[in-house]
């Protein structure tokens, strides 16, 4: 299954950067790729997300995301157009006060992709996502 996973430190406590995370309505505020995003679904601390996405072409897909506050959240795939499987996770740790982020994503697409192709789909955005992070905490935070 391919696999992407990136380690970044971010400006900003746990609790303020795991609210980031988990204020899904806000990601096309400042993920580019992100045109919608919602609950669509509640039961306790899972939440069923529908991902509405625009990369090369368009595609929507729901994933149950449970969270730990405050430094975990995990995820699971409910279903959609371009992948099988996804499940993955925001690990968050403090760092001397600031917010140490461990992403980790597994992910298989409905279509045939060759192995390595699949690896860079799902790294290829890794450095724009987590730069789009560091952008929103200074925008909300003003670190």
């Amino acid at each position: 299954m391919p696999s992407a996973s990136h380690t970044e430190v971010f400006n900003c406590s746990v609790p303020e950067f795991y609210k980031l995370v988990t204020d899904y309505s806000k990601y096309p505020e400042f993920l580019q790729e992100v045109k919608d995003c919602k609950v669509v679904k509640a039961d306790g601390n899972r939440k069923l997300v529908e991902y509405k996405v625009s990369v090369i072409k368009s595609f929507q897909y729901q994933l149950w995301m449970t969270e730990q506050e405050p430094n975990e959240v995990t995820w699971n795939f409910a279903g959609g157009d371009v992948f099988k499987t996804s499940t993955g996770s925001w690990k968050l740790e403090d760092q001397a006060g600031k917010c140490k982020a461990i992403y980790n994503v597994d992910a298989t697409f409905s279509l045939f992709v060759p192995g390595p192709i699949a690896k860079t789909l799902l790294n290829v955005n890794l450095p724009s996502m987590m730069s789009a992070y560091h952008k929103r905490v200074k925008d909300v935070y003003g670190k």
